[in-house]
């Protein structure tokens, strides 16, 4: 006697495994698919057992519509609309003339080297049209490629899946009921559909952004909740009117809300990102268990011919027609030729394609969907292994992120910049005021003029290439604003904002828990550092951490994140300012908080007035002087440049 199937055991031992083959994939670097595959057939009706999709009957295939809806609308969140429009020829292109490549050489593949009647065969190729964010963002995101290229993969992968969706649903129909006027109907059909689902999207993405801004309906810490609950709801109402238009609707939704300025951006982004993870792994284990092994083996060296075709034959031909003409180097249109792997849309797709051919005792569903798989599999595979070293070799990957971004080029900003200049580090400014750029560039420095809370100004920093951003204005509003700006639309790594004064002791801790750190070994008082840099009464430099007059060893000023400026420093003259920390021959920003070590250096700024009573305070909190050498804020280097 059979063990009875358990529906509920089912999903729950899918998300387990789901999320473990992501994150052994992610540990071991290798494409979280292929781990995912293999988990659904181990575990599948066919190995162990365990996990039987069939037990979950119709509702399996609304777990799968639920789990689109959420991966559509997540990798519409993630396009950025100024990158859209700059790409906008080569997105479109790939798309229309693109995918009808795929389509007519995926279908010829299938019935040339399986002999496939047209009907099936030209199914098999509306499947694999797309090729999928869920596949492409996480291939794409520790590669730092050139942002073009990215945002052409990105986009194509959000934005053709609803196009292969609807185009295999207009063929369905067709192979079920071939009949001119089924043919008329179903063509009027997708066309209405595509426009109900943009109007919709439209128009519920913009009733939502609105409701997240002004708090409409939505109390705090409900915004995730509520976000996801819509965007179902969106979903499932626009299928019920026009179906399949909730694909499309869920897609331009996400686009218009993530384009938007609401207050849950991040949050929202994370928490959808999260979310997404746990969806492809529940649904690629549940659907690679219902594909049986023996059909994809059924396939011989033909199914291995049309993934190789597929890969070697029909995406070039695809990406050549619809780059052509277009400003794109060769590099950059064999790198898009080389990377189309397929995702979790076809699988989807494909599974609901086999059941609906089986319901209408039409043939061929099961070879169909394990042909499908099988491209799934062996194009993630090819991607997973020769994106990274293809983009290395094509010289298409971005420099590492070096850069230290500084906002502000007054108070300290100039001896801050020529001491991480001297430990080695790349040092730009974004600064707005005249006379303030000016005395930057006579420094030698990088100056990008603008208003850093403007994108294009943004975009003349080149922030792919920044890791650290600096607040260093007077204004520390204008700081937080710019270091939070800078880390969540750009995803620069760290972070630091000077403050003057530290009225609440809790400060440091709250600043700590946005992300961000205290500049320099505490507050300091930006004006009144100005006006000594400008009169030329600073000098900079370097002390090693050993042990202190006191016998207290490897404690430094704000040791603590919770500790005030008198706890950590001696008196409150501000007569020196900890500038950079240096290990390694790399130089860091000093920040509250760090511990040194026996060996480290640090370059110091002394106010000449008060130069002894600084250094005497320094050595009781371990710091030595290194050498005679001074740095003085009136040396300059030569070739600074304006962007």
């Amino acid at each position: 006697m059979e063990p009875t199937p358990h529906p509920e055991l089912t999903v729950a031992l899918a998300l387990a495994a789901g999320i473990l083959a992501q994150s052994v994939s992610r540990l071991l670097r290798l494409p979280g698919i292929v781990l995912l595959l293999a988990c659904g057939a181990l575990l599948g009706p066919e190995a162990l057992g365990w996990i039987e999709p069939r037990s979950l009957g119709d509702g399996l295939f609304g777990i799968v519509d639920f789990g689109v809806a959420i991966i559509l609308f997540e990798g519409g969140l993630n396009l950025e609309w100024s990158r859209l429009k700059r790409q906008e020829a080569a997105i479109r292109r790939l798309i229309t003339r693109g995918a009808l490549v795929t389509w007519v050489g995926a279908a010829g593949l299938a019935s040339l080297a399986l002999g496939w009647q047209l009907e099936l065969a030209v199914l098999f190729g509306a499947l694999v049209v797309v090729t999928g964010p869920t596949v492409i963002q996480p291939l794409l995101r520790d590669m730092r490629l050139r942002p073009r290229v990215k945002t052409i993969l990105e986009a194509e992968g959000v934005l053709i899946d609803p196009v292969g969706a609807l185009l295999a649903g207009f063929l369905l129909h067709l192979v079920i009921a071939p009949r001119l006027t089924t043919f008329a109907s179903e063509t009027l059909g997708v066309a209405v559909s595509i426009g109900f689902g943009i109007v919709a999207g439209l128009a519920a993405g913009l009733l939502l952004a609105g409701a997240l801004r002004y708090r409409l309906l939505v109390a705090r810490n409900y915004e995730n909740i509520f976000t996801l609950a819509s965007v179902v709801l969106l979903f499932e109402a626009c299928n019920a009117v026009m179906e399949p238009s909730g694909l499309v609707a869920v897609t331009v939704a996400g686009v218009v809300i993530g384009n938007l300025d609401t207050r849950v951006g991040r949050a929202l982004r994370e928490f959808k990102d999260q979310l997404t993870v746990l969806l492809v792994g529940m649904l690629f284990v549940l659907l690679s268990a219902d594909v049986a092994l023996d059909d994809v083996r059924a396939l011989g060296l033909g199914g291995l011919a049309v993934v190789a075709g597929l890969v070697l034959v029909v995406r070039p031909l695809g990406v050549g027609l619809s780059t052509h003409g277009l400003n794109l180097t060769w590099q950059e249109r064999l790198f898009i030729a080389g990377v189309a792997p397929r995702g979790i849309v076809a699988a989807a797709i494909a599974s609901i394609t086999a059941a609906t051919l089986e319901a209408q005792d039409v043939s061929g569903g099961t070879a169909l969907r394990a042909l499908v798989f099988s491209t799934i599999a062996g194009t993630v595979v090819l991607s997973g292994l020769f994106a990274y070293p293809l983009a290395s070799i094509l010289k298409l990957r971005l420099p590492r992120r070096d850069r230290v971004a500084i906002f502000g080029a007054g108070g300290l900003a100039l001896p801050l910049a020529g001491a991480l200049r001297d430990g080695g580090a790349s040092v730009l400014f974004i600064e707005s005021d005249p006379k303030r750029s000016h005395a930057a560039e006579q420094a030698g420095h990088t100056v990008v003029f603008g208003d850093p809370l403007d994108e294009r100004t943004m975009q003349r920093a080149r922030m792919e290439l920044v890791g650290t951003v600096i607040g260093l204005t007077f204004n520390e509003h204008a700081n937080g604003l710019f270091v939070r700006e800078a880390r969540e639309s750009y995803d620069v790594e760290r972070g630091y904002v000077a403050i003057g004064a530290m009225d609440d002791p809790h400060t440091p801790h709250l600043i700590q828990r946005s992300g961000l750190d205290v500049l320099f070994d505490g507050p300091h008082d930006q004006a009144r550092w100005d006006v000594r840099c400008r009169h030329s009464e600073i000098d900079v430099e370097l002390f090693v951490f050993g042990q202190s007059d006191t016998g207290a060893s490897e404690s430094s000023s704000g040791a603590d994140h919770d500790a005030s400026p008198s706890s950590s420093r001696p008196d409150a003259t501000d007569s020196y300012a900890l500038l950079t920390r240096q290990r390694r021959d790399r130089a860091w920003p000093f920040h509250l908080g760090f511990t040194p070590k026996l060996g480290d250096e640090a370059s110091v700024a002394l106010y000449r007035s008060e130069r002894q009573a600084a250094i005497a305070q320094l050595a009781r909190l371990g710091w030595r002087q290194k050498s005679a050498d001074t740095v003085t804020t009136s040396d300059a280097p030569t070739e600074p440049q304006t962007l």
